[in-house]
């Protein structure tokens, strides 16, 4: 509740810096921009998570070593994959145009982080291709905890594997889903990492977050008060999702 910037006396301004947050359409695209990019990421990284875990469930051949290379993406430093990622990118000569040119599909190629219109979801991109394998381990953990003897009974009753996987496996995985559900929320509402590495909030502030703002009001503005105040309306925001998010993911454990 004050306007200071780091030297001197702090000056009193109430809940100025909140109104500001509220009013500047700057920092309700913020907002909206965290939203988006926390939708996205949950819903990719466990959707494609869950897809994985069923498929290496059903060939324990491989499954360990599947596992392991799922994981390797999350071991490299975000820092390193943001730059590795910003490459690939690249409007000229980045990885991902070439082989869509190599594919004939030069008709696809874009400016993937300098489109506003796209940029914010190839940045998503990269966090769920870092982190669906955590997603995996998670989901196959709760694979070994279904007993074998109901998919068995499935399986003598005629139960196809699509059948048994939406009305036994996702009923049963439910712990896993929770989990997996509230990790990936909290850590995508306050991302910072790879849209300060890769596009610095920009197009047009078209993927500028939260934890980014928050970032650029100490550290490039001295904002010191508006960055707080920032700050709270994260904390805020992301308990209350989280709380929503628990209370009716736990119904849901019970029901089943």
């Amino acid at each position: 509740m004050t306007e200071y910037a780091g030297v001197g006396e702090a000056t009193w301004v109430g809940l100025d810096n909140y109104r500001e947050i509220f009013s500047d359409q700057r920092y309700v695209q913020v907002l909206k921009n965290t939203l988006v990019y926390g939708v996205v990421v949950v819903v990719f990284q466990n959707g494609l998570g869950l897809i994985f875990a069923a498929i290496l469930n059903s060939i324990p051949a491989v499954r360990d070593a599947l596992r392991t290379a799922l994981l390797v993406p999350s071991m490299l430093s975000l820092v390193i994959a943001g730059y590795v990622w910003q490459y690939l990118y690249a409007p000229m000569g980045g990885g991902l145009n070439e082989l869509l040119a190599s594919f004939g599909m030069s008709s696809m190629q874009q400016i993937w982080l300098g489109d506003s219109s796209i940029a914010l979801f190839s940045v998503a991109a990269v966090h769920v291709w870092m982190f669906v394998g955590y997603s995996t381990a998670i989901f196959l953990a709760g694979y070994a905890g279904i007993s074998t003897e109901v998919k068995d009974a499935a399986r003598v009753d005629g139960v196809s594997p699509i059948k048994s996987f939406f009305h036994i496996d996702i009923p049963l995985l439910a712990p896993a889903i929770t989990v997996n559900i509230t990790l990936a929320t909290i850590g995508t509402l306050k991302s910072f990492e790879f849209p300060f590495i890769m596009t610095g909030g920009g197009p047009d502030y078209a993927t500028m977050t939260l934890g980014l703002k928050i970032f650029q009001l100490i550290f490039q503005d001295f904002k010191y008060g508006s960055a707080a105040a920032l700050s709270v309306v994260m904390i805020v925001l992301v308990a209350l999702i989280t709380i929503i998010q628990n209370s009716y993911l736990r119904a849901r454990e019970d029901r089943i």
